[in-house]
């Protein structure tokens, strides 16, 4: 017998999109800039913008922002490691 695995009807799929004001920074860029944040774009992030389910701009703002987010977990983890070593 093989089990059923559903989804549930309350889970969505979220699709980000592009904030305004990353997409002021991302305006902003150097071509060389923007060349560097597309060969750090991964996974989905790259396959929407190859199915021009996105365009360039809006990916470098996706992109842009999900970098930040990365980088305010990393330096809360950090903080958090260095009170322990304080301790």
């Amino acid at each position: 017998m093989v089990a059923k695995i559903g989804i549930p009807k309350d889970s969505v799929m979220k699709i980000k999109v592009a904030d305004p004001e990353y997409l002021e920074k991302a305006r902003q860029l150097s071509k060389e800039d923007a060349e560097r944040l597309f060969s750090r774009m991964r996974g989905r992030l790259m396959r929407r913008l190859e199915d021009k389910k996105l365009t360039p701009l809006d990916a470098i703002a996706i992109q842009l922002e999900l970098e930040d987010e990365e980088l305010k977990d990393w330096r809360a983890r950090l903080g958090e490691l260095r009170k322990k070593h304080k301790a």
